[in-house]
C-alpha cells in the first residue's frame, strides 16, 4: 500500500453517522497474488450493524426532505472526488481483490459513471396524474423514497456494486447501510471517505465491516427499520436473505448467480467473437457474474473459433495484478482456484478434452491457467454450474432452435452473449433467450444508462438507468375529492 498517494483513502475502521467506529478486535486483509497482509481492520460486527442502522433512520427524514437537485449536487460531488483519486483507488482494489490495475482502474469509472447517472436522474423521479372516475376527483400518483436501504456486497467488484446501488438509493431519497465482504473492505471504506469528502450528510451511507457475515447479515435483513434489502452474490446465499427478509415483508431486489451462454452462429465475424469471449469470459479471472460460462459454437466454425481463441489466449500474460503487462490476475482464493478445477476434472472425466490450460498456473496458488475445453456437453459440471474462473467449456451445435433450447436449460438467468451477422437471426434469438440481458456481438454489456439484472434464479430487480430508482421508491396514490365548486 506504500504506492498510494492519498493516504486519508486507507480507512481501517467502519464509517458510521459520519465518524470512523474504533473496535477492539481485527480482522486481516490478504492480497491474493501473494497471500501478504496488506492491512488489518477493525471489526464492527453486530453491535457496529445496529448502529449504523440507527444513524440511517435518523438521518432519513432529512435527507428524503432535500431537492432530487441538492442530492444531485452532493452525488456529483462525490463522482469528481472519484475521478479525481482513480489511480488510488484502483490500487487499493487490486491489492484486495487481485484484478490487473488496468480493470481495476475501469471499475472505478464504472462504478462512479453511476453517481453521476443517478445524479441527474433522480431529477425524474416523475409521478402521474390520471383522470378520476367523477368530475369532483383528481387521481395523483407520486413516488416517494422507501426508507432506509441495506445492501451486501461481494468481493469480485468491490467498488462498483455499491456505487450502483448507493447512487440509485440516496438518489431517490434513501439512505444506505452497506456490508461489503470481508475479504475486499478497503475498497468501501475508502469510498466512504469521499462520500464524507462530498459533504454526504452523516448517516445518509454507512459502511459497516466484520467478519460476521451470518451474524451482520441477520441484522440487515430482519430489521423492522430497513425498508429495502439488496443483494449481489450467490443464487444459494440470495434465498436464504430472501427468506430472512419475508418476516419484515420488505422490498428486496437481488442479482444472483448466472450461466451465461455464449453463442457463435456460423456467419459470424469470427475474430469479433474471439475477441468479444476474451472481453466476456477471462475479464477479472473470469469471476464476474456476467461472465461467458457455456460456449455454444455451430459445427460449421467449431475448430477455427476453437483455434483462434486459444492463438488469443496464448497472449494473455498472467501474474500480479499490479505488473503492468498482466491481463489475467489471480482467483481470490485457493479454495475458489480448487472449486474451478475440480469442475474440470469432473468434466474431463465425463468424456471433456483439454485444449489449452487446465491446471493450476506457476505464477502462486490462486493462479489458474486460462483455460479451453472441447467436447463438452451441456450435462456436465462445467456446464451445468456457474465457473466463476478462466475456463471457456466449448460445445458443438447443429441448428439456431437446438442452441436456444441448450442456452435456455439452467435455472439461471442473467446474461447471454451471441454472434452473428443475420439481421432476422438477431430478433429472433435475442427475443428468444430467457436472460435478463443479451450482447448481440458485444461482450461487454454492463454500463450506466442500461438496465442490469436478471430471470429465474438470478434474481430480481434492475440497477442503473431509468428504472433503476423504481426498487428503492414507493408509489403513493392521492385521491383528492370535492373539488366542484
Amino acid at each position: 500500500m506504500e504506492a498510494i498517494k492519498h493516504r486519508a483513502l486507507l480507512k481501517m475502521q467502519s464509517y458510521i453517522n459520519g465518524q470512523w467506529h474504533a473496535s477492539t478486535k481485527q480482522f486481516a486483509v490478504h492480497n491474493p497474488a501473494n497471500q501478504q497482509t496488506i492491512a488489518l481492520v477493525d471489526d464492527a460486527g453486530i453491535d457496529g450493524t445496529v448502529l449504523a442502522i440507527e444513524a440511517a433512520k435518523s438521518a432519513f427524514k432529512a435527507w428524503s426532505s432535500k431537492s432530487a437537485n441538492e442530492r444531485g449536487t452532493l452525488l456529483r460531488r462525490w463522482y469528481q472526488l472519484m475521478l479525481e483519486h482513480q489511480d488510488d483507488l484502483a490500487l487499493i482494489l487490486t491489492q484486495e481483490q487481485g484484478k490487473p490495475l488496468a480493470e481495476a482502474k475501469g471499475e472505478i469509472a464504472y462504478g462512479a459513471a453511476f453517481l453521476d447517472w443517478f445524479a441527474e436522474e433522480g431529477k425524474r423521479c416523475y409521478g402521474d396524474i390520471i383522470p378520476g372516475p367523477a368530475s369532483d376527483k383528481r387521481i395523483l400518483v407520486i413516488k416517494q423514497a422507501v426508507g432506509v436501504v441495506a445492501a451486501v456486497t461481494p468481493w469480485n467488484f468491490p467498488n462498483a456494486m455499491i456505487a450502483r446501488k448507493a447512487a440509485a438509493a440516496l438518489a431517490a431519497g434513501c439512505t444506505f447501510v452497506v456490508r461489503p465482504a470481508q475479504l475486499t473492505p478497503l475498497s468501501a471504506l475508502a469510498m466512504a471517505e469521499l462520500a464524507h469528502q462530498a459533504g454526504i450528510p452523516a448517516g445518509v451511507f454507512n459502511v459497516v465491516v466484520g467478519e460476521d457475515a451470518r451474524g451482520m447479515g441477520k441484522i440487515l435483513t430482519e430489521s423492522t427499520d430497513v425498508a429495502k434489502f439488496t443483494f449481489t452474490g450467490s443464487t444459494a446465499v440470495g434465498k436464504q436473505l430472501i427468506a430472512q427478509c419475508a418476516g419484515s415483508v420488505k422490498k428486496v431486489s437481488m442479482e444472483l448467480g448466472g450461466n451465461a451462454p455464449f453463442i457463435v452462429f456460423d456467419d459470424a465475424d469470427i475474430d469479433a467473437a474471439v475477441q468479444g469471449a476474451l472481453a466476456s469470459k477471462y475479464r477479472n479471472a473470469g469471476q464476474t457474474c456476467v461472465c461467458a460460462n457455456r460456449f455454444f459454437v455451430q459445427r460449421g466454425v467449431y475448430k477455427v473459433f476453437a483455434e483462434k481463441l486459444a492463438a488469443a489466449l496464448a497472449q494473455l500474460p498472467v501474474g500480479n495484478g499490479l505488473a503492468n503487462d498482466v491481463v489475467i490476475g489471480p482467483m481470490i482464493s485457493e479454495q475458489a482456484k480448487n472449486n474451478v478445477h475440480e469442475l474440470v476434472t469432473d468434466s474431463v472425466s465425463a468424456g471433456a478434452k483439454i485444449l489449452s490450460g487446465g491446471e493450476a498456473h506457476h505464477a502462486g496458488s490462486h493462479f489458474y491457467q486460462p483455460t479451453i475445453m472441447t467436447d463438452v456437453t451441456n450435462d456436465m459440471p462445467i456446464a451445468r454450474n456457474e465457473i466463476f474462473g478462466p475456463v471457456a467449456p466449448l460445445i458443438v451445435f447443429d441448428d439456431e432452435a437446438e442452441v436456444i433450447q441448450l442456452a435456455n436449460d439452467t435455472e439461471y438467468g442473467l446474461a447471454a452473449y451471441f454472434y452473428t451477422r443475420d439481421i432476422g437471426r438477431v430478433w429472433r434469438v435475442g427475443e428468444a433467450l430467457e436472460f435478463g440481458m443479451v450482447g448481440v456481438n458485444e461482450g461487454i454489456i454492463s454500463n450506466a444508462a442500461a438496465p442490469f439484472g436478471g430471470v429465474k434464479q438470478s434474481g430480481s430487480g434492475r440497477e442503473g438507468s431509468q428504472y433503476g430508482l423504481d426498487d428503492y421508491t414507493e408509489i403513493k396514490y392521492l385521491c383528492m375529492g370535492g373539488l366542484n365548486a
